[in-house]
């Protein structure tokens, strides 16, 4: 991983940093196998809609978001004790997969205070080409701001109700295993996936355990390092393998606890 100053100095900066190369090329592959498998088993579910709810009974979604090197990054922004809010796989199909309008992810999450940072893995090429994150460098030093409706195409059928300077904006190309990371306040978005190619992603989105969720129904709380701050948040127990049931992996392709 590139030096860690390097990259708490650019998150601090910008609202965002891409580390890259961070996951290896097997467990990439493991998990893009693993969003097939989810798409076969759920054919009511669109590829936008992979959420996190699926990965409360699903050891691998457990175990891949428990990898020490996705930990060892969340680590430097919100401390040795961490727990898993959600995590969603943001898949675009070609040609139709939908864009995501100008929002800020805070002001979405029911979390006090909003210490929480998001980790964003690339399981595919991501370009502008085929809607690659955007994002405005510096936004994230904003406060929250209000939600209005807009295009009921999008994913969000919501935008953040203030102006956006998009020729502030920056692509974010990455390659599949690197990293970004993003602050909750930032401002950004994605293009519809025009291309004939997927967009895949895994986000992630870890917070301390001194940080409550106020409505758990909205979470999938696991405690993936360090300790739980008694009475604050209860968390689920790590899902066991059932054959049949789950996605087939192996234990040792994942960086984490078995």
């Amino acid at each position: 991983m590139q030096a860690t100053r390097d990259v708490t100095r650019q998150y601090a900066e910008d609202g965002y940093v891409v580390v890259p190369d961070v996951i290896d090329p097997d467990l990439v592959g493991t998990a893009n196998a693993h969003v097939d498998w989810l798409l076969a088993r759920h054919p009511e579910l669109t590829p936008e809609q992979l959420g996190h709810r699926l990965s409360r009974d699903d050891p691998f979604w457990i175990q891949l978001v428990s990898d020490q090197r996705l930990l060892d990054i969340a680590q430097l922004f919100v401390g040795p004790d961490i727990a898993l809010f959600a995590t969603h796989y943001l898949c675009k199909p070609p040609r139709t997969g939908k864009g995501v309008e100008w929002h800020q992810d805070g002001a979405f999450w029911p979390l006090e205070p909003m210490n929480v940072v998001t980790l964003w893995l690339a399981l595919t090429d991501s370009e502008p080409a085929n809607g690659c994150l955007r994002v405005l460098p510096g936004s994230h030093r904003s406060s929250l701001s209000e939600m209005r409706q807009t295009d009921p195409g999008s994913v969000l059928r919501r935008r953040i109700d203030a102006d956006v300077d998009e020729a502030a904006a920056v692509d974010l190309v990455m390659r599949p295993g690197d990293v970004e990371v993003h602050h909750p306040n930032i401002v950004h978005s994605s293009m519809p996936n025009r291309s004939d190619r997927w967009r895949r992603a895994l986000t992630i989105r870890y917070i301390p355990t001194s940080t409550r969720i106020t409505r758990p129904d909205e979470a999938s709380p696991f405690l993936l390092r360090g300790e739980a701050v008694p009475g604050l948040n209860a968390y689920l127990e790590p899902p066991p393998f059932r054959a049949g049931d789950h996605f087939p992996f192996r234990a040792d392709e994942v960086d984490g606890p078995c």
